[in-house]
This record gives structure tokens, sequence and C-alpha cells, in this order.
């Protein structure tokens, strides 16, 4: 299985927006559900949002009405606009498939945020 391609990071002040997306070259992300991950500097990664195949979502609480999950099945994309930023939210993004864990990829490089006060 090959990474997937996440797109969209950079250095923006706290209050600040950032769109990501995620690629999949070569293959089709329908049918599998699909979570963007955040690793802040030193910590452990963690799940902040997720949406189903359906196009049903779901974001981690530190993130609600703040980000929000979208999918584009014509260019197999999915994205994560991310609003009012802040300094907690600084870390590497990453996406991935959820769901069938049989689908999942290897993690990629992901994409750099990183928010001033």
């Amino acid at each position: 299985q090959v990474p997937l391609v996440e797109s969209g990071g950079g250095l923006v002040q706290a209050g600040g927006s950032l769109r990501l997306s995620c690629t999949a070259s070569g293959s089709d992300l329908g049918g599998n559900d699909m979570g963007w991950y955040h690793q802040a500097p030193g910590k452990q990664r963690e799940l902040v949002a997720t949406i189903t195949s359906r196009g049903y979502s779901n974001v981690a609480d530190s993130v609600v009405g703040r980000f929000t999950i979208s999918r584009d099945a014509y260019t197999n994309t999915v994205s994560l606009q991310m609003n009012n930023l802040r300094p907690e939210d600084t870390g590497v993004y990453y996406c991935n498939v959820v769901r069938p864990l049989r689908n999942r990829r290897p993690w990629g490089q992901g994409t750099q945020v990183t928010i001033s006060s």
C-alpha cells in the first residue's frame, strides 16, 4: 500500500485558517471511513476528525465548531477545514483510513501546521 499524501499546512497566526487536503494516487478512497490525525510536538498521534464512506462526519471535542472534515469523490480527496486556529493546534497532521483496518495505509509524511500566538 502506498501512503496517502497530505498538503496545505503552513504557518499562521492564532485565529487564522488553513485547509488541508489528502489524496491517494492510483487508488479510490471511496468505501473507506477516513480520518485526520494530529500529532503535537512530543505527543502521540490522535484522531481529530472522521468521515464515513457515506459522508457522516465527527470531530473531537477540542476542535468542535472550528474544524470541518469533508470528502470529494470526484477528486478522490479528503479535506480538513481548520478555522479559528489556536497555538495548541500546532503539529503534524496526517490522514489515513480509519475503517476497514485492512485498508489502513502506511503513515505518510503529513503536513506541518504551526500556529503563532
